[in-house]
């Protein structure tokens, strides 16, 4: 697996684990940066994991506000945990991560999706970040 999508991969859990946790994000991020150092078995967590998620942290109110928005016929609070978490990180990485390829914040939120949700939420998941894509300039500029 290649370091970016490892890194995407340890930040959706870092997502995930805050929200069952009912934390914030970056006080997740520290216990995981904690854990790496003082446990030899944990690997360091990743500049990429780190960039995502305070990145994601920063735009938080707004991340979840779109998912509302354009989310049809799904609340935030209902939507499965691991969808709303992946679907949270495509939305950072997608719209304030110019570095990354569309093509590419897409594709590895609907690989999130097919290892850890369920039969439906690949298709859900690329849905809902596809039309962030199409609306990414005005978004942006609302931002």
């Amino acid at each position: 697996m290649a370091a970016r999508s490892k890194a995407r991969k340890r930040a959706f859990q870092i997502l995930f684990e805050a929200d069952q946790r009912d934390e914030g994000v970056q006080t997740v991020l520290a216990d995981w940066v904690r854990h790496s150092r003082s446990d030899d078995r944990q690997p360091p967590v990743a500049e990429y994991t780190m960039q995502l998620v305070e990145g994601y942290a920063q735009h938080v109110a707004r991340i979840d506000e779109l998912i509302a928005t354009y989310a049809v016929d799904w609340d935030l609070d209902r939507m499965p945990v691991a969808d709303r978490n992946i679907v949270r990180l495509g939305a950072y990485e997608l719209i304030w991560e110019d570095e990354t390829p569309d093509a590419v914040c897409i594709d590895e939120a609907v690989q999130l999706a097919k290892e850890f949700s369920t039969d439906d939420s690949p298709a859900f998941v690329n849905g809902l970040l596809g039309r962030f894509k199409d609306l990414k300039p005005k978004l942006r500029r609302e931002a």
